[in-house]
């Protein structure tokens, strides 16, 4: 059956407040975790705490400008990218941490990570490079209410400012096919968190209409995607869908709607999208990657000596099992085969699973 989505939900919502809290964990679900940490999942906690922990003795390290996207693995903008993006999962710990302990100096430092992120950090409108800022994103949004006003302010410049780059990048063209390949599928995720973060009705609003044009142009109704299509790659398709999913995630959260099983006029939908992996994850079907690819950069990442882009390389399951656990949010059987590519029984074989329970 097609599913129509009206916008009713989402301008019945649309005057939330500062404090409302749809990218992060909130309140409520702050409190299901602590009970979850206390009888199940502690095992995951006691991690956060560790890396929090250790982040209390160090010195935030941004970088200026934040370059992965076209770059070979070894290329010192590259490199010195991702020394820096190690603050990312520091900066969530910090205030996961301050929200499930309530102990002040971890939000003291996550404030400070944060600022020293805004400060520095100047975002030019490319979506690959952006996309790595989802922990900050999350982390801002759990302790924005308790931060001083005046760092505050300046957090949300920043993410202000990189979502309008974002929209005004000229990769953004609908001209273009940054404006609907998987680069988009990174830009509407990034915009729409940063949107809910800071609560941008206006920006609220472009990601509604972003994610509905996206599921049509970047997604087949078969389920195949239009990266696939150019990439030869479930490697693409895979990094099309989970931030389509986090994206689904947040609004189901923020308005009620479920944009997984939403349906285009084309036919296409996410969840379509997420079967039509499943074969390639359970063992039915095997795909060697980027035999055909039209993208001359996958063939100078294979020359580089980075093993997963030589051409005819099968997909490996386990690179699907972040999509699984994402998915389970909407479809909780789809953890079972996330278990079983974990190697685990486990009910909660990983965070996501954790957080899906509590954001459910």
């Amino acid at each position: 059956m097609k599913h129509t989505i009206s916008l009713f939900s989402f301008f019945t919502f649309a005057s939330v407040t500062l404090s409302a809290q749809y990218v992060g964990l909130n309140q409520r679900e702050i409190k299901k975790l602590r009970h979850l940490v206390a009888v199940e999942a502690n095992q995951f906690y006691t991690s956060f705490q560790q890396v929090a922990d250790k982040a209390l003795t160090e010195t935030p390290n941004p970088i200026d400008t934040i370059r992965t996207e076209g770059l070979l693995k070894g290329n010192p903008r590259k490199t010195a990218t991702a020394l820096a993006l190690a603050d990312m999962p520091r900066i969530y710990a910090l205030a996961l941490v301050y929200r499930v302990g309530r102990d002040k100096k971890y939000l003291e430092k996550a404030g400070e990570y944060l600022h020293a992120w805004a400060t520095r950090n100047t975002p030019k409108g490319d979506p690959i490079d952006d996309t790595n800022l989802d922990n900050a994103i999350e982390a801002y949004d759990m302790i924005k209410d308790d931060l001083p006003s005046a760092k505050e302010a300046i957090i949300k410049d920043w993410l202000k400012r990189t979502a309008d780059i974002e929209i005004s990048s000229p990769r953004n063209n609908p001209s273009r096919s940054t404006s609907y390949n998987n680069w988009n599928s990174h830009r509407e995720k990034i915009i729409g968190e940063i949107a809910f973060a800071i609560g941008d009705t206006a920006l609220e609003s472009y990601t509604i209409r972003g994610l509905r044009a996206q599921v049509g142009r970047n997604l087949n109704p078969d389920g195949s995607s239009i990266d696939f299509a150019s990439r030869d790659a479930l490697h693409y398709h895979v990094y099309d869908l989970e931030p389509l999913l986090k994206l689904a995630i947040l609004l189901k959260r923020a308005t009620g709607v479920d944009y997984y099983v939403y349906t285009a006029a084309t036919g296409s939908s996410i969840k379509k999208s997420v079967d039509w992996l499943l074969p390639y994850l359970n063992g039915e079907k095997t795909h060697p990657e980027f035999v055909n690819s039209t993208v001359e950069f996958d063939r100078r990442r294979a020359q580089n000596g980075e093993a997963a882009y030589k051409a005819g390389t099968l997909f490996e399951p386990r690179n699907g099992i972040a999509t699984l656990l994402l998915a389970a949010y909407f479809d909780p059987s789809q953890m079972e085969l996330a278990r079983k590519l974990i190697g685990t029984g486990d009910r909660y074989p990983a965070w996501q699973a954790v957080v899906n329970a509590v954001e459910r």
